[in-house]
Protein backbone atom coordinates (compact mmCIF):
# COMPACT_ATOMS: atom_id res chain seq x y z
CA UNK A 1 0.00 0.00 0.00
CA UNK A 2 1.87 3.02 -1.44
CA UNK A 3 1.77 6.55 0.31
CA UNK A 4 -1.00 7.88 -2.29
CA UNK A 5 -3.07 5.14 -1.52
CA UNK A 6 -2.58 6.12 2.75
CA UNK A 7 -2.98 9.25 1.61
CA UNK A 8 -6.33 8.96 0.19
CA UNK A 9 -7.53 6.78 2.96
CA UNK A 10 -6.44 9.90 5.61
CA UNK A 11 -8.21 12.27 3.21
CA UNK A 12 -11.66 10.36 3.46
CA UNK A 13 -11.29 9.31 7.41
CA UNK A 14 -10.35 12.18 9.08
CA UNK A 15 -7.86 10.62 11.43
CA UNK A 16 -9.70 7.55 11.64
CA UNK A 17 -6.84 5.33 9.75
CA UNK A 18 -4.19 4.31 12.08
CA UNK A 19 -0.84 3.04 10.78
CA UNK A 20 0.97 2.75 14.52
CA UNK A 21 2.05 -0.59 15.39
CA UNK A 22 -0.07 -0.88 18.69
CA UNK A 23 -2.87 -0.07 16.57
CA UNK A 24 -2.49 -3.12 14.63
CA UNK A 25 -1.29 -5.32 16.94
CA UNK A 26 -4.48 -5.05 18.85
CA UNK A 27 -6.42 -5.53 15.15
CA UNK A 28 -4.21 -8.57 14.20
CA UNK A 29 -6.39 -11.58 15.40
CA UNK A 30 -8.85 -12.74 17.93
CA UNK A 31 -9.26 -15.23 20.38
CA UNK A 32 -7.70 -17.92 18.57
CA UNK A 33 -4.64 -20.02 18.66
CA UNK A 34 -2.34 -17.78 16.04
CA UNK A 35 0.30 -15.79 16.20
CA UNK A 36 -0.72 -11.88 15.11
CA UNK A 37 -0.54 -10.92 11.48
CA UNK A 38 -0.52 -7.21 11.74
CA UNK A 39 -2.19 -5.44 8.20
CA UNK A 40 -0.57 -2.41 6.98
CA UNK A 41 -2.81 0.17 8.74
CA UNK A 42 -6.46 -0.47 10.31
CA UNK A 43 -9.72 2.30 9.39
CA UNK A 44 -12.58 2.63 11.51
CA UNK A 45 -15.81 3.19 9.70
CA UNK A 46 -18.67 4.79 10.89
CA UNK A 47 -21.14 4.90 7.84
CA UNK A 48 -21.95 2.57 5.14
CA UNK A 49 -21.25 4.60 2.78
CA UNK A 50 -17.59 5.23 4.32
CA UNK A 51 -17.33 1.10 3.85
CA UNK A 52 -18.27 1.49 0.51
CA UNK A 53 -15.52 4.37 -0.45
CA UNK A 54 -12.55 2.37 1.52
CA UNK A 55 -13.88 -1.13 -0.66
CA UNK A 56 -13.99 1.10 -3.83
CA UNK A 57 -10.19 1.74 -3.34
CA UNK A 58 -8.85 -1.50 -1.99
CA UNK A 59 -10.11 -3.06 -4.70
CA UNK A 60 -9.41 -0.90 -7.97
CA UNK A 61 -5.84 -1.22 -5.87
CA UNK A 62 -6.10 -4.52 -5.28
CA UNK A 63 -5.65 -4.21 -1.43
CA UNK A 64 -6.32 -7.04 0.25
CA UNK A 65 -9.23 -6.62 3.35
CA UNK A 66 -10.00 -7.92 6.62
CA UNK A 67 -13.44 -7.54 8.51
CA UNK A 68 -12.96 -6.73 12.13
CA UNK A 69 -15.55 -6.53 14.80
CA UNK A 70 -15.46 -7.53 18.64
CA UNK A 71 -12.46 -9.96 18.34
CA UNK A 72 -13.68 -13.08 19.94
CA UNK A 73 -13.64 -15.52 16.88
CA UNK A 74 -11.73 -18.96 17.18
CA UNK A 75 -10.87 -20.11 13.88
CA UNK A 76 -8.27 -17.20 12.66
CA UNK A 77 -11.77 -15.70 11.29
CA UNK A 78 -9.94 -12.16 11.53
CA UNK A 79 -6.17 -12.76 11.70
CA UNK A 80 -4.86 -9.71 9.73
CA UNK A 81 -3.03 -9.17 6.24
CA UNK A 82 0.37 -7.92 5.79
CA UNK A 83 -0.17 -7.21 2.08
CA UNK A 84 -3.55 -5.11 3.24
CA UNK A 85 -5.69 -3.24 5.79
CA UNK A 86 -8.18 -4.56 8.66
CA UNK A 87 -11.55 -2.64 8.26
CA UNK A 88 -12.90 -2.41 12.02
CA UNK A 89 -16.74 -1.75 12.27
CA UNK A 90 -16.05 -0.90 16.33
CA UNK A 91 -17.50 2.28 15.39
CA UNK A 92 -20.44 0.98 14.01
CA UNK A 93 -22.62 0.15 17.00
CA UNK A 94 -26.10 1.78 16.89
CA UNK A 95 -29.49 0.18 17.24
CA UNK A 96 -30.98 1.74 14.46
CA UNK A 97 -34.63 0.20 15.22
CA UNK A 98 -37.18 -1.51 17.21
CA UNK A 99 -40.82 -2.89 16.30
CA UNK A 100 -42.32 -4.34 19.53
CA UNK A 101 -44.86 -5.26 17.42
CA UNK A 102 -43.48 -6.96 14.83
CA UNK A 103 -41.22 -8.44 17.11
CA UNK A 104 -37.82 -7.64 15.08
CA UNK A 105 -34.93 -4.74 15.20
CA UNK A 106 -32.06 -3.23 12.53
CA UNK A 107 -28.86 -3.07 14.41
CA UNK A 108 -25.44 -1.87 12.91
CA UNK A 109 -22.49 -4.66 12.60
CA UNK A 110 -21.13 -4.29 15.56
CA UNK A 111 -23.74 -3.70 18.08
CA UNK A 112 -22.99 -6.80 20.91
CA UNK A 113 -25.68 -9.40 21.74
CA UNK A 114 -25.28 -7.93 25.71
CA UNK A 115 -26.22 -4.21 24.35
CA UNK A 116 -28.81 -5.25 22.87
CA UNK A 117 -30.61 -6.87 25.16
CA UNK A 118 -29.67 -4.09 27.80
CA UNK A 119 -31.44 -2.00 25.28
CA UNK A 120 -34.28 -4.27 24.89
CA UNK A 121 -34.91 -4.76 28.69
CA UNK A 122 -37.97 -2.84 29.65
CA UNK A 123 -39.55 -3.70 26.02
CA UNK A 124 -40.67 -7.54 27.20
CA UNK A 125 -38.59 -8.89 24.04
CA UNK A 126 -35.04 -10.01 24.15
CA UNK A 127 -32.54 -11.44 21.46
CA UNK A 128 -32.08 -15.49 21.80
CA UNK A 129 -28.99 -15.83 20.74
CA UNK A 130 -26.29 -16.77 23.02
CA UNK A 131 -22.29 -17.84 22.01
CA UNK A 132 -21.25 -16.87 25.77
CA UNK A 133 -18.85 -14.23 24.49
CA UNK A 134 -20.37 -10.71 23.86
CA UNK A 135 -19.52 -10.71 20.27
CA UNK A 136 -20.81 -8.22 17.52
CA UNK A 137 -23.90 -9.53 15.61
CA UNK A 138 -22.56 -8.61 12.55
CA UNK A 139 -19.78 -10.59 13.11
CA UNK A 140 -22.49 -13.59 14.57
CA UNK A 141 -23.66 -13.41 11.33
CA UNK A 142 -20.44 -13.55 9.34
CA UNK A 143 -19.77 -16.75 11.04
CA UNK A 144 -23.12 -18.06 11.03
CA UNK A 145 -23.00 -18.49 15.02
CA UNK A 146 -25.47 -20.17 17.57
CA UNK A 147 -24.51 -21.32 21.08
CA UNK A 148 -26.41 -22.03 24.37
CA UNK A 149 -30.13 -21.25 23.35
CA UNK A 150 -30.12 -22.79 19.81
CA UNK A 151 -32.05 -25.97 21.09
CA UNK A 152 -35.23 -23.58 21.55
CA UNK A 153 -34.69 -20.35 19.86
CA UNK A 154 -32.19 -21.51 16.56
CA UNK A 155 -29.27 -19.95 15.26
CA UNK A 156 -28.20 -17.10 13.76
CA UNK A 157 -29.73 -18.75 10.05
CA UNK A 158 -32.84 -18.66 12.26
CA UNK A 159 -33.28 -15.40 13.64
CA UNK A 160 -31.34 -13.20 10.08
CA UNK A 161 -34.50 -12.02 8.05
CA UNK A 162 -31.70 -9.60 6.21
CA UNK A 163 -28.59 -8.21 5.54
CA UNK A 164 -27.00 -4.83 4.75
CA UNK A 165 -23.50 -5.58 2.75
CA UNK A 166 -21.04 -3.68 0.36
CA UNK A 167 -19.72 -5.36 -2.00
CA UNK A 168 -15.96 -5.57 -2.74
CA UNK A 169 -16.54 -3.11 -5.45
CA UNK A 170 -18.33 -0.73 -2.93
CA UNK A 171 -22.11 -1.60 -4.43
CA UNK A 172 -24.23 -1.71 -1.37
CA UNK A 173 -27.09 -4.26 -1.08
CA UNK A 174 -29.78 -4.71 1.37
CA UNK A 175 -31.08 -8.79 1.46
CA UNK A 176 -34.24 -10.16 2.77
CA UNK A 177 -36.82 -8.14 4.18
CA UNK A 178 -38.72 -7.81 7.72
CA UNK A 179 -41.60 -10.45 6.84
CA UNK A 180 -42.02 -13.53 8.09
CA UNK A 181 -41.56 -15.78 4.56
CA UNK A 182 -40.41 -14.19 1.16
CA UNK A 183 -39.75 -16.26 -2.25
CA UNK A 184 -38.33 -13.13 -3.82
CA UNK A 185 -35.64 -14.76 -6.01
CA UNK A 186 -32.48 -15.95 -4.64
CA UNK A 187 -31.88 -16.42 -0.80
CA UNK A 188 -29.03 -13.61 -0.68
CA UNK A 189 -28.96 -13.50 3.25
CA UNK A 190 -28.26 -17.13 3.59
CA UNK A 191 -25.45 -16.88 0.94
CA UNK A 192 -23.87 -13.94 3.48
CA UNK A 193 -24.45 -15.35 6.61
CA UNK A 194 -20.91 -17.87 7.03
CA UNK A 195 -19.12 -15.81 4.64
CA UNK A 196 -16.65 -14.54 7.26
CA UNK A 197 -16.00 -11.56 5.63
CA UNK A 198 -14.99 -13.55 2.29
CA UNK A 199 -17.60 -12.37 -0.17
CA UNK A 200 -17.98 -8.65 1.44
CA UNK A 201 -18.94 -6.81 5.06
CA UNK A 202 -22.40 -7.15 6.44
CA UNK A 203 -22.89 -3.60 7.89
CA UNK A 204 -26.09 -4.04 9.78
CA UNK A 205 -28.43 -7.23 10.23
CA UNK A 206 -32.43 -7.53 10.79
CA UNK A 207 -33.24 -9.57 13.48
CA UNK A 208 -36.18 -11.53 14.70
CA UNK A 209 -36.56 -10.67 18.44
CA UNK A 210 -38.71 -13.22 21.08
CA UNK A 211 -40.68 -12.50 23.85
CA UNK A 212 -39.57 -12.64 26.97
CA UNK A 213 -40.76 -16.00 29.10
CA UNK A 214 -43.62 -15.58 31.76
CA UNK A 215 -41.33 -17.95 33.95
CA UNK A 216 -37.81 -18.88 33.58
CA UNK A 217 -35.97 -21.90 35.79
CA UNK A 218 -32.65 -23.18 35.82
CA UNK A 219 -31.06 -26.38 37.55
CA UNK A 220 -27.87 -28.10 37.57
CA UNK A 221 -27.81 -31.77 38.23
CA UNK A 222 -24.84 -34.30 38.52
CA UNK A 223 -23.97 -37.18 36.87
CA UNK A 224 -21.40 -40.32 37.97
CA UNK A 225 -20.35 -40.55 34.22
CA UNK A 226 -20.17 -38.47 31.50
CA UNK A 227 -22.08 -40.85 29.02
CA UNK A 228 -25.18 -40.71 31.68
CA UNK A 229 -25.36 -36.78 31.60
CA UNK A 230 -24.92 -37.31 27.57
CA UNK A 231 -27.73 -39.74 27.07
CA UNK A 232 -29.72 -37.60 29.55
CA UNK A 233 -29.53 -34.57 27.14
CA UNK A 234 -30.26 -37.06 24.35
CA UNK A 235 -33.18 -38.72 25.63
CA UNK A 236 -34.81 -35.33 26.77
CA UNK A 237 -34.56 -33.74 23.20
CA UNK A 238 -35.56 -37.09 21.80
CA UNK A 239 -38.67 -36.90 24.29
CA UNK A 240 -39.40 -33.90 23.06
CA UNK A 241 -39.19 -31.72 25.66
CA UNK A 242 -39.07 -28.05 24.81
CA UNK A 243 -35.86 -27.07 26.33
CA UNK A 244 -33.98 -23.45 26.60
CA UNK A 245 -30.71 -25.05 26.98
CA UNK A 246 -29.06 -28.13 28.17
CA UNK A 247 -25.50 -27.36 29.25
CA UNK A 248 -23.00 -29.86 29.56
CA UNK A 249 -19.64 -29.88 31.60
CA UNK A 250 -17.58 -32.53 32.31
CA UNK A 251 -15.40 -33.35 35.41
CA UNK A 252 -12.45 -31.91 34.26
CA UNK A 253 -14.20 -28.24 33.67
CA UNK A 254 -16.69 -28.29 36.42
CA UNK A 255 -13.14 -28.38 38.79
CA UNK A 256 -12.01 -25.40 36.55
CA UNK A 257 -15.14 -23.84 36.75
CA UNK A 258 -15.70 -24.21 40.25
CA UNK A 259 -12.29 -22.71 41.10
CA UNK A 260 -12.97 -19.63 38.43
CA UNK A 261 -15.97 -18.64 38.95
CA UNK A 262 -16.31 -19.57 42.94
CA UNK A 263 -19.04 -21.68 42.34
CA UNK A 264 -20.74 -23.06 45.64
CA UNK A 265 -23.07 -25.90 46.19
CA UNK A 266 -21.77 -28.01 43.39
CA UNK A 267 -19.54 -31.13 42.81
CA UNK A 268 -16.51 -31.55 40.61
CA UNK A 269 -18.58 -34.49 38.45
CA UNK A 270 -20.13 -34.64 34.84
CA UNK A 271 -22.81 -32.22 35.27
CA UNK A 272 -25.70 -30.97 32.79
CA UNK A 273 -26.70 -27.13 33.70
CA UNK A 274 -31.22 -27.09 32.11
CA UNK A 275 -32.61 -23.82 31.82
CA UNK A 276 -37.00 -24.05 31.31
CA UNK A 277 -38.75 -20.71 29.06
CA UNK A 278 -42.17 -21.12 29.26
CA UNK A 279 -45.50 -20.46 31.59
CA UNK A 280 -45.38 -21.77 35.15
CA UNK A 281 -47.40 -24.48 34.68
CA UNK A 282 -45.87 -25.50 31.33
CA UNK A 283 -41.91 -25.39 33.40
CA UNK A 284 -43.16 -27.42 36.19
CA UNK A 285 -44.82 -30.00 33.32
CA UNK A 286 -41.62 -30.42 31.67
CA UNK A 287 -39.34 -30.15 34.81
CA UNK A 288 -41.20 -33.54 36.24
CA UNK A 289 -40.20 -35.65 33.05
CA UNK A 290 -36.72 -34.44 32.84
CA UNK A 291 -36.14 -34.90 36.30
CA UNK A 292 -37.49 -38.23 35.71
CA UNK A 293 -34.95 -38.65 32.70
CA UNK A 294 -32.08 -37.65 34.95
CA UNK A 295 -33.16 -39.76 37.45
CA UNK A 296 -33.24 -42.76 35.45
CA UNK A 297 -29.54 -42.18 34.13
CA UNK A 298 -28.31 -41.58 38.26
CA UNK A 299 -28.47 -37.75 38.07
CA UNK A 300 -28.77 -36.34 41.19
CA UNK A 301 -31.65 -33.90 42.77
CA UNK A 302 -31.83 -31.00 40.75
CA UNK A 303 -30.31 -28.20 42.46
CA UNK A 304 -32.27 -24.80 41.52
CA UNK A 305 -30.91 -20.99 41.06
CA UNK A 306 -33.76 -19.46 42.78
CA UNK A 307 -33.45 -16.21 41.76
CA UNK A 308 -32.01 -13.78 39.10
CA UNK A 309 -28.97 -13.22 40.68
CA UNK A 310 -27.92 -17.24 41.10
CA UNK A 311 -28.89 -17.65 37.67
CA UNK A 312 -27.41 -15.05 36.27
CA UNK A 313 -23.72 -16.69 38.33
CA UNK A 314 -24.31 -20.08 36.96
CA UNK A 315 -24.55 -19.05 33.48
CA UNK A 316 -21.87 -16.65 33.97
CA UNK A 317 -19.48 -20.09 35.06
CA UNK A 318 -20.90 -21.29 31.87
CA UNK A 319 -19.82 -18.28 29.73
CA UNK A 320 -16.60 -18.14 31.34
CA UNK A 321 -15.13 -21.42 30.79
CA UNK A 322 -12.86 -20.52 28.16
CA UNK A 323 -11.55 -18.20 29.98
CA UNK A 324 -11.24 -20.64 33.09
CA UNK A 325 -9.54 -22.76 31.22
CA UNK A 326 -7.30 -20.04 29.26
CA UNK A 327 -6.03 -18.72 32.82
CA UNK A 328 -4.91 -22.44 33.64
CA UNK A 329 -1.57 -21.62 31.72
CA UNK A 330 0.14 -17.94 32.04
CA UNK A 331 0.46 -16.60 28.77
CA UNK A 332 -1.20 -19.82 27.57
CA UNK A 333 -3.22 -20.21 24.51
CA UNK A 334 -6.59 -22.60 24.02
CA UNK A 335 -7.75 -24.64 20.75
CA UNK A 336 -11.27 -25.07 20.92
CA UNK A 337 -12.82 -28.13 18.96
CA UNK A 338 -16.26 -27.77 17.20
CA UNK A 339 -17.57 -31.21 16.75
CA UNK A 340 -21.59 -31.07 15.91
CA UNK A 341 -22.93 -34.06 14.93
CA UNK A 342 -26.89 -35.58 15.06
CA UNK A 343 -28.50 -35.92 18.59
CA UNK A 344 -28.38 -39.78 18.06
CA UNK A 345 -24.67 -39.68 17.59
CA UNK A 346 -23.62 -37.22 20.51
CA UNK A 347 -23.11 -40.18 23.11
CA UNK A 348 -20.90 -41.98 20.76
CA UNK A 349 -18.98 -38.64 19.72
CA UNK A 350 -18.87 -38.04 23.28
CA UNK A 351 -17.33 -41.26 24.81
CA UNK A 352 -15.01 -40.88 21.72
CA UNK A 353 -13.51 -38.07 22.47
CA UNK A 354 -13.35 -38.36 26.23
CA UNK A 355 -11.22 -41.86 25.30
CA UNK A 356 -8.96 -40.43 22.65
CA UNK A 357 -8.05 -37.46 25.12
CA UNK A 358 -6.70 -40.07 27.57
CA UNK A 359 -4.94 -41.74 25.02
CA UNK A 360 -2.91 -39.06 24.10
CA UNK A 361 -2.51 -37.62 28.18
CA UNK A 362 -4.06 -34.71 27.01
CA UNK A 363 -5.76 -32.31 29.82
CA UNK A 364 -9.22 -31.65 28.18
CA UNK A 365 -12.32 -29.98 29.64
CA UNK A 366 -15.42 -30.25 27.70
CA UNK A 367 -18.96 -28.33 27.17
CA UNK A 368 -21.43 -28.90 24.98
CA UNK A 369 -24.60 -27.89 23.82
CA UNK A 370 -25.89 -31.37 24.07
CA UNK A 371 -29.43 -30.49 22.91
CA UNK A 372 -28.19 -29.91 19.42
CA UNK A 373 -25.76 -31.89 19.22
CA UNK A 374 -22.84 -29.43 19.16
CA UNK A 375 -19.99 -29.70 21.85
CA UNK A 376 -16.05 -28.46 21.88
CA UNK A 377 -12.96 -30.03 23.89
CA UNK A 378 -11.34 -27.00 24.91
CA UNK A 379 -7.37 -27.81 25.19
CA UNK A 380 -4.94 -25.49 27.26
CA UNK A 381 -1.01 -25.09 25.76
CA UNK A 382 1.70 -23.58 25.99
CA UNK A 383 2.78 -22.21 22.93
CA UNK A 384 6.24 -22.36 23.06
CA UNK A 385 5.28 -26.12 23.87
CA UNK A 386 5.35 -26.93 19.78
CA UNK A 387 5.16 -30.97 20.70
CA UNK A 388 2.04 -30.48 22.60
CA UNK A 389 0.41 -27.96 20.12
CA UNK A 390 1.25 -31.34 17.25
CA UNK A 391 -0.44 -33.37 19.39
CA UNK A 392 -3.50 -31.42 20.27
CA UNK A 393 -4.26 -31.24 16.17
CA UNK A 394 -3.78 -34.95 15.75
CA UNK A 395 -6.44 -35.17 18.50
CA UNK A 396 -8.23 -32.71 16.51
CA UNK A 397 -8.20 -34.37 13.04
CA UNK A 398 -9.09 -37.70 14.86
CA UNK A 399 -12.14 -36.38 16.35
CA UNK A 400 -13.27 -34.31 13.09
CA UNK A 401 -12.54 -37.92 11.04
CA UNK A 402 -15.11 -39.62 13.90
CA UNK A 403 -17.93 -36.72 13.42
CA UNK A 404 -18.00 -36.75 9.67
CA UNK A 405 -18.22 -40.44 9.94
CA UNK A 406 -21.16 -39.91 12.29
CA UNK A 407 -22.68 -37.84 9.64
CA UNK A 408 -21.92 -34.41 11.72
CA UNK A 409 -20.02 -31.32 10.71
CA UNK A 410 -16.06 -29.73 11.10
CA UNK A 411 -18.01 -26.73 12.74
CA UNK A 412 -21.39 -26.37 14.32
CA UNK A 413 -20.57 -22.19 15.05
CA UNK A 414 -17.51 -21.40 15.09
CA UNK A 415 -16.73 -21.21 11.38
CA UNK A 416 -14.05 -22.30 9.11
CA UNK A 417 -11.64 -19.43 9.31
CA UNK A 418 -7.71 -20.19 8.81
CA UNK A 419 -8.09 -23.75 11.38
CA UNK A 420 -10.40 -25.91 9.34
CA UNK A 421 -9.71 -25.54 5.73
CA UNK A 422 -8.20 -28.52 5.77
CA UNK A 423 -11.22 -30.28 7.02
CA UNK A 424 -13.74 -28.41 4.77
CA UNK A 425 -11.95 -30.10 1.89
CA UNK A 426 -12.71 -33.42 3.58
CA UNK A 427 -17.01 -32.39 4.16
CA UNK A 428 -17.58 -30.69 1.15
CA UNK A 429 -15.24 -31.41 -1.35
CA UNK A 430 -17.89 -31.66 -3.81
CA UNK A 431 -18.88 -28.42 -3.26
CA UNK A 432 -15.87 -26.37 -3.23
CA UNK A 433 -15.94 -25.45 -6.88
CA UNK A 434 -18.84 -23.98 -6.43
CA UNK A 435 -17.71 -21.93 -3.71
CA UNK A 436 -15.06 -21.14 -4.98
CA UNK A 437 -17.13 -19.83 -8.40
CA UNK A 438 -19.15 -17.73 -6.41
CA UNK A 439 -16.50 -16.17 -4.50
CA UNK A 440 -15.36 -15.19 -7.91
CA UNK A 441 -18.15 -14.00 -9.58
CA UNK A 442 -18.40 -11.77 -6.40
CA UNK A 443 -14.74 -10.74 -5.40
CA UNK A 444 -12.63 -10.40 -8.91
CA UNK A 445 -9.73 -9.07 -7.34
CA UNK A 446 -9.62 -11.70 -4.30
CA UNK A 447 -9.47 -8.74 -1.97
CA UNK A 448 -12.17 -9.92 0.95
CA UNK A 449 -10.34 -11.85 3.41
CA UNK A 450 -8.54 -14.07 1.47
CA UNK A 451 -7.37 -17.14 2.29
CA UNK A 452 -9.73 -17.76 5.08
CA UNK A 453 -12.74 -20.82 4.55
CA UNK A 454 -10.26 -22.01 1.56
CA UNK A 455 -7.96 -21.17 -0.78
CA UNK A 456 -8.90 -19.65 -4.33
CA UNK A 457 -6.09 -20.62 -6.26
Amino acid sequence: MNELIQAEIKKIFNGRFSTSESTRANYARGEDTYDPVLSQGVVFPETNEEVSKILKLCNENKIPVVPFGTGTSLEGNVVGNEKGITICLEKMNKILSVNIEDFDCRVQACVTREQLNDYLREDGVFFPIDPGANAALGGMAATSASGTMAVKYGTMKTVISGLTVVLPNGDIINTGSRTKKTSAGYNLTNLFIGSEGTLGIITEVQLRLSPVPESIMAAVCHFPSLENAVQTAQQVIQYGVPMARIEMLNKEQMGISINYSKLKDVEEVPTLFFEFHGSELSNNENIKIVEEISNSNHGSSFKWAKDLEERNKLWRARWDVYYSVKALINNGRVYSTDICVPISNITECVNFAEEQAKKFGLRAPMVGHLGDGNFHVILPYDPEKKEMYKKIREFNDLLIKKGLELNGTITGEHGVGLHKKEYLLEEHADSIPLMKLIKRSIDQNNIMNPGKIFDLN
